[in-house]
């Protein structure tokens, strides 16, 4: 059956009994920066909806009984959430498995429950990304100052879809949602690889305390910090910001290009750590690993570029830079304002550390190198199974494709 032949309905008529079912996020009296703690309830922001995938982490905190206050605004597994101001179109959905229980949403988002007895969320969420979805989205765009939705609550309440069975809605989030699942299970095997190198790192002892200063190092002996680096010979050069640097991971996964001028410098090899707050607590680091050889990248002047010396595997400087005693280091070491504080490269150098043995440096490379590789490899596989989805994501929204004709498709890719 194509979208056609299938019945429209209007999207509010498929929220869920909640009172706040389609709800607005507070406006921005009723959540401040000052209301925002180390942990607690974590706080959707435009950033974690990045391409409609959901981001679980790099949050903001407010307290439980802040969050109960904004009761309305609380999101849980399963809800769509769009954003009415500022990147219009981003659509995402939180998923039915998230790190936390609860969160939520910022002022620039909409909340949306539905009633799963008639619609299954992931159709929905599917279906606004799709160009159909995203035309029904943009058409009530106001341009006059910053770009947002008219009327947000209204509009999206009023936005037309189409209302297939539930059968029909479920074959097809099972067919996208297949490859998705592949996807994180990507995902997972990368941060179980990342966990296993982390604590090879720390069996070598080296980021234990140092107890004999015979046996210790000054860390800029073994990296090399804001190495020289020649300005990029080329009109447009690799450019990543601060957004594209993860929280919990090694490799950037997205990056653009522009005409070089100031900033960090780096190569392959070198690893890039934030040096502002909150982005280096929030753990902003990366191991650059993406241009072609020879290449050179820039990024925010924001960033630290760590370097491993001749000798040293060129993934210890980002083992180290994960390292809680070194990043307590660093952290320890910032200073100005409140909310503008930089960590000090001239007092990070001075970090003390047990020398590294040689045998257990070769051993670390052999099981960096092989690592690296198969992150690299599982992040390739994953930009290819994105992009078969986002090819058949307009085929069977439309209808031109089958159901049963896509599975084959996907069976073969998965």
């Amino acid at each position: 059956m194509s979208f056609s032949t299938w019945r429209e309905t209007v999207f509010g008529e498929l929220a869920s009994s909640d009172r706040s079912a389609f709800s607005m996020g507070p406006f921005g009296s009723k959540i401040t920066k000052e209301n925002y703690i180390k942990s607690g309830i974590p706080v959707v922001r435009g950033g974690n909806l990045s391409g409609g995938i959901f981001l679980d982490d790099d949050f903001v905190y407010i307290s439980p009984e802040k969050a109960d206050d904004l009761k309305s605004a609380n999101v849980e597994p399963g809800d769509l959430i769009f954003t009415h101001r500022g990147t219009i179109g981003q659509v995402s959905m939180i998923p039915r498995n998230p790190r936390y229980s609860r969160y939520v949403i910022g002022s620039s988002q909409v909340k949306c429950r539905l009633d799963e007895s008639l619609s299954i969320p992931e159709f929905y969420y599917y279906w606004f990304q799709s160009h159909q979805g995203q035309r029904s989205i943009l058409a009530h765009v106001s341009t006059v100052g910053v770009p947002g939705i008219a009327t947000p609550l209204t509009s999206i309440r009023g936005l037309k879809v189409p209302c297939p069975s539930r059968g029909e809605q479920q074959a097809i989030v099972e067919v996208l949602g297949a490859l998705d699942d592949k996807i994180a299970a990507n995902r997972r095997i990368i941060v179980t690889v990342e966990d296993l190198l982390q604590s090879r790192f720390a069996q070598c002892g080296l980021d234990r305390e140092v107890v004999s200063s015979a046996d210790s190092v000054m860390v800029e002996e073994l990296i090399e910090f804001n190495p020289k680096v020649p300005k990029p010979h080329v009109s447009e050069a690799v450019y990543v910001d601060m957004a594209a640097l993860p929280t919990v991971s090694a490799r950037v996964t997205r990056w653009g290009v522009r005409s070089p001028s100031g900033g960090a410098r780096f190569v392959n090899g070198d690893t890039v750590m934030a040096r502002i707050t909150p982005c280096l607590e929030n753990g902003k680091t990366a191991f650059v690993d993406f241009m072609k050889s020879g290449e050179i990248g820039f990024g925010s002047t924001e960033f630290i570029v760590m370097r491993s010396r001749a000798g040293i595997p060129e993934h210890f400087s980002y083992l180290l830079a994960r390292s809680p005693r070194f990043r307590a280091h660093a952290i320890a070491s910032m200073t100005g304002s409140s909310g503008r504080q930089r960590c000090q490269v001239d007092r990070v150098v001075r970090f003390l550390m047990n020398r590294p043995k040689l045998e257990l440096l070769e051993e670390l490379r052999t099981q960096c190198d092989s690592s690296f590789r198969m992150m690299k490899s599982l992040d390739a596989e994953s930009d290819s199974l994105a992009e078969l989805r986002d090819t058949l994501l307009p085929l069977l929204i439309s209808g031109k494709l089958r159901v049963k004709d896509a599975v084959r498709t996907v069976e073969e890719a998965v």
